[in-house]
């Protein structure tokens, strides 16, 4: 996933990635938020989903603590963080400063 992950991430428009591990309650409230967002916003954003539990390594470099934690990235940079579910609205607020 790492030679993959980075192909991903290193695009102009801002790529959402979703920390996520499939036990965990407050990432299954995320996931359909991303989807409709994903749905509304289309080609002007990516959203990916990364679970913990098989990216270890992923996770580790990025110092994920607690999922969901969410990361924007464009250019491969991170540009903006937040951990625990984060509301279409204030996902769209943070969208448009780098769309």
């Amino acid at each position: 996933m790492k030679g993959n992950f980075e192909t991903i991430i290193n695009d102009s428009r801002p790529v959402i990635v979703d920390f996520h591990a499939l036990w965990c309650g407050p990432c299954k409230v995320q996931s359909p938020i991303l989807k409709e967002l994903a749905s509304e916003l289309g080609e002007k954003v990516r959203v990916i989903k990364i679970d913990v539990d098989q990216n270890n390594a992923l996770a580790s470099q990025y110092q994920i603590q607690s999922v969901p934690t969410l990361i924007v990235f464009k250019n491969s940079k991170p540009i903006w963080r937040q951990s625990g579910v984060v509301t279409k609205a204030a996902l769209k607020d943070v969208l448009k400063q780098y769309i």
